[in-house]
């Protein structure tokens, strides 16, 4: 790999550290945040951001860290099934294309491949909760319904269906499919968050003053149900990677030569003997990375949850709340009886 690359790798990496801190300086300003990035409270979820962070920035500098193309197939006699080495960092797959290159391609697709089908999954499921939460009756029984319908049948089914009208599935009706089978329990989820803000006081006195249903749901409703949203979408990124994954990895994916995780252990199978790093690489990538996701999701929970947040706080501040040092101190003599003169 040529110096350029491993420069390349280097400034991605500190990008990916100098997120992360902005981040951090920008969540300090809210009590969330502080509680998220709470010394010696949350690590595993403040190493899983920096791992998403350095593969979000990894995959975006794939062009200028990737020292060949992820389809170039550099000696297919020489060059098929090398083990790692300085210019191959993970070694060569069964067609001599290098495993590195092809590894931060593929990152970039399935990374995309699990945000935009979780945003979609979040924005339609939220859609549904909140109409189905605020209105209530009809509204709800119909969409909760066509809810418990959705829940029924097999997500795996439904993409094969859909597998079998394209001979080879673009990448963005897999994406669209992948995000319109995974709203059903963000939906539930969402619903049960605004059937309880919708009596709320705050709700009732924006009723009051004339505010719409819209106004209500979007300005003072839907905010206050963020948390569960934001762990959900966490949580879920990491679901809908390993769904596209093994989806590729059936051949209804990412079609080839477009580089993805799943469709690198695909394409390494049958060499898993003979070039074990070939699949490695990508199943120890996707592994990282949606264990980094549950680890951000598990964080996020405790942070958004006001009352673990308050008892975090309790735990970690030196003295309980009720002790009040600033008090002047009470004189035990002050209530003895004065003895008569």
């Amino acid at each position: 790999m040529a110096a350029a690359s491993w420069l390349a790798l280097g400034a991605a990496l500190l990008a990916a550290w100098l997120g992360v801190a902005a981040i951090r300086r920008a969540a300090l300003t809210t009590n969330a945040g502080r509680a998220f990035f709470t010394p010696g409270a949350h690590a595993p979820a403040r190493w899983g951001l920096l791992l998403l962070a350095a593969a979000a920035a990894l995959a975006l500098a794939a062009p200028l860290v990737a020292p060949y193309a992820p389809t170039a197939q550099l000696d297919i006699v020489g060059l098929q099934n090398r083990p790692p080495s300085f210019a191959h960092p993970l070694g060569t797959d069964l067609y001599s294309r290098d495993v590195w290159s092809r590894l931060l391609y593929g990152a970039r697709v399935s990374l995309a491949v699990g945000a935009l089908g979780m945003v979609i999954a979040v924005t339609v499921g939220t859609a549904v909760g909140a109409a189905a939460g605020y209105w209530r009756g009809a509204v709800d029984a119909v969409l909760m319904r066509l809810v418990d319908v959705g829940l029924s049948v097999p997500r795996i089914f439904v993409l094969l269906v859909l597998a079998g009208l394209w001979e080879r599935m673009p990448l963005g009706v897999l994406v669209l499919a992948i995000g319109l089978t995974s709203w059903f329990g963000t939906s539930r989820l969402v619903r049960a968050e605004v059937l309880a803000a919708r009596e709320r006081e705050f709700v009732q006195a924006a009723r009051a003053m004339g505010a719409g249903p819209a106004r209500i749901v979007l300005r003072h409703v839907l905010p206050n149900a963020a948390g569960p949203i934001f762990v959900t979408a966490a949580l879920g990124t990491g679901v809908v990677m390993l769904l596209e994954s093994g989806l590729s990895f059936l051949g209804i994916g990412v079609a080839a030569p477009l580089p993805s995780w799943g469709n690198m252990i695909a394409d390494a199978k049958d060499s898993v003997r003979a070039a074990p790093w070939s699949v490695l690489a990508p199943g120890l990538a996707i592994g990282l990375v949606v264990t980094a996701c549950a680890a951000v999701a598990d964080g996020l929970r405790d942070a958004l949850d006001p009352r673990r947040a308050r008892r975090g706080a309790e735990q970690l501040a030196p003295f309980p709340a009720s002790w009040d040092l600033s008090a002047p101190m009470h004189d035990p003599t002050a209530d003895a009886p004065r003895s008569r003169a």
